[in-house]
């Protein structure tokens, strides 16, 4: 059935209202549609109008020559002004669409543009595709696009980790924790969550610039993503128990002995369980602009990654969206 005519099924529906129904129609519009680059030639992408005032704030606030405790108090007063104001405007489009004969389609596209599934899975497959047609420069280029070290010091099999670890680490918040936090608090919770997730990738990092005045904003991403990124790992290693040559207890094992070695409290859970999952070893040594980071290794397997095994993350990754698509549509039963 298309998201179309279910959306329409829905809106007479008692409850569509719903986020548990609504995050349906939303996972199926993004399965389908992803996030279409034409239409943000056209309009402004809404992370780009949230990251537009952190961005403003920060180079108003964040002076080199005040202490660092000045700097905090101003980053956790910019922050907490950002998150509140995207949770007002979350609530109030809610409440106008709430109001309108067939909102519910407007509330679940709203919601289909702040999911990243398809999105991540062609941003990531596009490396795969690199590095097996177009070599080493190739693989460079696209992986560019989906991390934040520095590619040119990766070799092929540096590139084909770094694209696993990203695919883990970005279903956790780039798709689970949108949807829980919608599922759990509606277009406020939702538009809150995207406001603390584009403060920390923007402020949130821990050089000499940003790290007092980021720093509210990074603890509360790691608040915010702490359920989501647990409940990612459990869906990979879920995944795991349905994917040719994947291994669902080696990636629960992996996941609980080796996801307190990440430098995130939270980014280590998917990405061990996907490496268990693959019988694969991720992290190791990351070259970032600013120099290199001595980051522990994840999972016991092979780190001589190539294009195939990023393909085999991918089908993984498709199993646990399908999961995580299914969760959801086990909590909407619940309200109907």
């Amino acid at each position: 059935m298309p998201p179309s005519d279910l959306v329409s099924i829905l809106n007479g529906v008692p409850g569509a209202l719903d986020p548990a129904l609504l995050l349906l129609v939303a996972l199926a519009l993004d399965a389908l549609i992803g996030d279409p680059p034409w239409l943000w030639r056209v309009l402004p992408h809404p992370v780009a109008l949230i990251g537009a005032p952190i961005g403003w704030l920060e180079r108003k606030l964040n002076r080199a020559g005040r202490s660092a405790i000045n700097r905090t108090i101003r980053g956790a007063l910019a922050t907490a002004a950002i998150v509140g104001a995207a949770a007002a405007v979350g609530w109030g489009l809610h409440g106008l669409l709430a109001d309108l004969s067939y909102g519910m389609a407007g509330e679940a596209l709203i919601v289909a543009v702040l999911l990243a599934g398809r999105s991540l899975y062609g941003h990531v497959r596009a490396v795969a595709r690199a590095l097996e047609t177009q070599g080493l420069e190739g693989g460079r280029d696209a992986v560019r696009h989906i991390v934040g070290r520095d590619p040119d010091g990766l070799d092929r099999h540096g590139v084909a980790r770094a694209a696993v670890e990203s695919l883990a680490e970005n279903f956790a918040d780039g798709l689970v924790a949108p949807a829980f936090w919608y599922l759990l608090l509606g277009l406020p919770g939702l538009f809150a969550y995207k406001a603390i997730n584009t403060a920390d990738s923007m402020i949130g990092h821990r050089s000499a610039r940003y790290k007092a005045y980021g720093l509210v904003a990074a603890r509360l991403d790691d608040a915010a993503n702490y359920l989501p990124a647990r409940l990612s790992g459990l869906l990979i290693g879920l995944a795991a128990a349905f994917a040719p040559g994947a291994r669902a207890g080696r990636a629960l094992n992996i996941m609980v002995k080796h996801s307190g070695a990440h430098a995130s409290p939270n980014a280590g859970w998917p990405e061990a369980a996907m490496a268990g999952a693959l019988d694969l070893a991720l992290g190791g040594p990351r070259r970032y602009p600013g120099g290199v980071s001595e980051v522990a290794w994840i999972g016991v397997g092979r780190a001589r990654l190539v294009g195939r095994d990023i393909r085999a993350a991918l089908r993984l990754y498709l199993i646990a969206w399908l999961l995580c698509w299914l969760a959801a549509a086990g909590v909407a039963l619940t309200v109907l």
